[in-house]
């Protein structure tokens, strides 16, 4: 993620948070969920407000929960009582550690070319068979705006970018933005398994 894009967000966190943390994201848990063991253990990668990583903590999940962002960072320990890493996508260490990673609107601010070695280490970061959701806004454009840089994935750049990063996706499906006066943007949704 670029420094300008970190910058945007560490100028408009309690904006940003604001605007993210009561957004309804139900209907795709319900989709990723039943996947993950009971208990089972969740990387909230890019967690922004701490909104889906507070959401797993109270259904019994071991959450971790990282962002690049201090600002956010700061306000994700307060929304959800964790410690949070402050990391970027590429410094991700973690082995075999988690049986879901959940990147939630996070990995589209990755330029193109750098997001097959993210899809890598967050395949070393899974457990054997775990299982990764991330959301894209829907195309194929990449762009900057209003200081931020978006990469746009359709389904089939998707299903070529995970199975050369060794994932098998399971759940392909677009939805609506879920925050006010955003109904009009499409996303894509991705549920894949490590293979």
């Amino acid at each position: 993620m670029s420094d300008k894009t970190i910058d945007y967000y560490s100028r408009n966190s309690e904006e940003y948070a604001d605007d993210t943390f009561s957004a309804d994201m139900s209907d795709i848990y319900g989709r990723f969920l039943p996947y993950i063991q009971e208990n089972g253990r969740i990387l909230d990668l890019g967690c922004g407000s701490g909104r889906d990583a507070a959401c797993f903590s109270s259904m019994g999940f071991s959450v971790e929960a990282v962002d690049g962002t201090p600002e956010l960072c700061m306000i994700a320990e307060k929304n959800t009582g964790l410690n949070v890493r402050c990391m970027r996508f590429d410094e991700l260490d973690y082995v075999d550690e988690f049986d879901g990673v959940w990147a939630c609107a996070s990995l589209l601010h990755l330029e193109r070319e750098d997001l097959p070695d993210v899809f890598w280490k967050i395949r070393r970061a899974l457990r054997e068979g775990g299982v990764f959701y991330c959301s894209f806004k829907y195309g194929t454009s990449s762009y900057e705006r209003n200081g931020r840089f978006f990469t746009d994935l359709d389904e089939e750049s998707f299903i070529s970018l995970a199975s050369e990063t060794g994932f098998s996706p399971l759940d392909l499906f677009r939805s609506g933005d879920v925050r006010k006066d955003r109904s009009g943007e499409q996303w894509l949704n991705a549920i894949s398994r490590k293979v």
